[in-house]
Formats: structure tokens, sequence, C-alpha cells
């Protein structure tokens, strides 16, 4: 028997870790977001506003802004569609967003923010209005402080001279058949500029001789959910079951067992096929051969 090296296939599976199944895309809209605001657009003069702007690249797409630091006691919402987690149990979320800085805003109040809240409901169903779930923590989880690594301090005449910030934030596990998102502002002037939520998964592998299937990953950044793997073809399982571990990253780890190919096979393509070796397959022609010699009928 030959065993299949698990160090040369994992380099070999290197670049296929981790795959992430995308649940929202703001940047993909191709008409209004429509998201909720509170307050309400129109009644107020301090609501989220839906605006077209431009990435990093230049590409046109829909972004909430707002800007109100010279108002105090400010508690400003918006709040997703419903997303439909689609049997993940942990969420990721990537923020886009760009703040001003509040020492270059001339006589700010010292009620002037930098960062902003990101908050998560559940719900079986998209049953969200105006009102409800109350623009409030509890019921709405809070997630994080997004704090933004670099700020800008100016605009020029084109309206474009600020700093892009990119965090992701997770969080699990999540049960219900999908959720809203929402983004709280109590003081800042910011742009967001991209929402794209997410979860993770490990790929499809061959490694130590056995076939692992798609796995999701668990409901905790330290969840380790286990798969059971298939022994490719002419490999058989040595010791114990063979398995894997997916992290909480899509990220496969702790190998646990092997499959090895049968005698007379060997392992090729970087250890994801068996393959009958030259003598063994010489030795098995020679046997049918001879079997077919045997069965020729006497004259």
């Amino acid at each position: 028997m030959l065993y299949l090296e698990a160090e040369q296939i994992s380099r070999h599976q290197d670049k296929r870790r981790r795959l992430e199944e995308t649940l929202m895309d703001s940047t993909t809209a191709t008409a209004e977001l429509g998201w909720t605001v509170y307050p309400v657009s129109g009644s107020s003069d301090n609501s989220w506003e839906e605006v077209s702007g431009y990435d990093e690249n230049m590409n046109t797409i829909r972004t909430y802004q707002v800007c109100n630091v010279f108002d105090s006691n400010q508690n400003n919402w918006v709040r997703t569609k419903y997303i439909r987690r689609r049997g993940a149990q942990r969420i990721h979320v990537e923020m886009k967003f760009s703040v001003r800085d509040c020492s270059s805003i001339p006589n700010v109040p010292g009620s002037c923010k930098e960062t902003f809240n990101l908050y998560y409901y559940e719900s079986d169903s998209d049953t969200a209005t105006r009102n409800s779930p109350a623009w409030m923590e509890n019921p709405w989880i809070k997630v994080d402080t997004i704090a933004a690594d670099e700020s800008f301090s100016q605009v020029d005449l084109g309206g474009r001279v600020m700093k892009i910030n990119t965090e992701v934030r997770s969080f699990g596990p999540v049960s219900r058949n999908g959720f809203y998102l929402a983004f709280q502002d109590y003081g800042g002037c910011m742009s967001l500029i991209a929402v794209r939520v997410f979860y993770r998964k490990c790929p499809r592998i061959i490694t130590n001789g056995a076939l692992f299937h798609e796995t999701l990953s668990g409901a905790e950044s330290t969840s380790l959910v286990a798969a059971r793997g298939v022994c490719i073809p002419n490999a058989e399982e040595v010791d114990v079951p063979i398995k894997l571990y997916c992290n909480g990253d899509g990220e496969w780890m702790v190998p646990i067992g092997r499959c090895m190919c049968k005698a007379g096979h060997e392992a090729v393509e970087n250890g994801t096929v068996c393959r009958g070796s030259r003598l063994w397959e010489r030795g098995m022609l020679l046997s049918s051969e001879s079997s077919d010699g045997d069965n020729l009928p006497e004259r």
C-alpha cells in the first residue's frame, strides 16, 4: 500500500481553501436600494439619505450618507431589506465606508462622532415595518461599534477626496430563516459605500486519499464541524475512520485517519488518484490471458 502524503496534498489545495457565498451585495443593485431609514426621510433633516456614489474604482453605486454633526443627541438608523441565511449559521458582514474627521470641521461640537454601530435582527419572514422592530438595542442585537482606520478631512471640487475603510464583522449563531442588518449613526459625517453579507464554507477537496464535500462552517468563530471522507477509487481506510474538521473561517484542519492505495496501485496526480502500477497491470493481464487459455476447448 502507498500512503497519500498529506503535506503534499495540502499544498496542492491551498488555493482552494475557504469559499464565500454572498447573501447580499449592495454594489450589485441596478436601481435604488430602498432600505428603511429612521427618522423617516422627508420628515427630518437628520435621516440617512440614499444617493449615487462611487466605489474605489470609480464605478457608480448606490450609497447611504448622513452628516448631522452640529446637532446633538443624534439617533439615525438605516435598515437593509430582509436577507435569507440559506442554511448558514454564522454571518459575515463586509462594510466599506468613509468618515469625516471631526477635527477638520470648523466649530464642530464635542458630540461629533467618527464611529457607527452595526446591529442585526432575526426573523422567520419579512415582517418588518417602518416602526417594527423598534429602533433600539433590544430587540436589535449589537454586533460591534465600527471605527474608521482612516478619516478624510477635505473634499475636492469633484466631491471625492476621501479615504475608504473596509471592516468585516461576523455574528452567530443564527437560526431563523433570515435577518435584517441595521446601521446606527449617533453624530457622525459618513458615507456607507458598500455592504456585502456572506457566509463561509470549506471547499470540496481530495486529501489524505479521500474526498470531502463542501461543508458549512459552524456557528462560532471557534467551531469545528466534523466531516467524513470517502476513499477515492482503489483506496481503502486504515487505522480509524477518516475525518476532517471545517473551522469557523472555512478552512479544513485536524485530519484524522487516512486512505491508502490498495495493493498494486500507486498515488498519482498529487495524490488524488490511485492508479494501478505497470507491474500490477501486467500481472493482471497475464493472469487474464492464462485464464482464457485454460478455457480453450481441447482438440
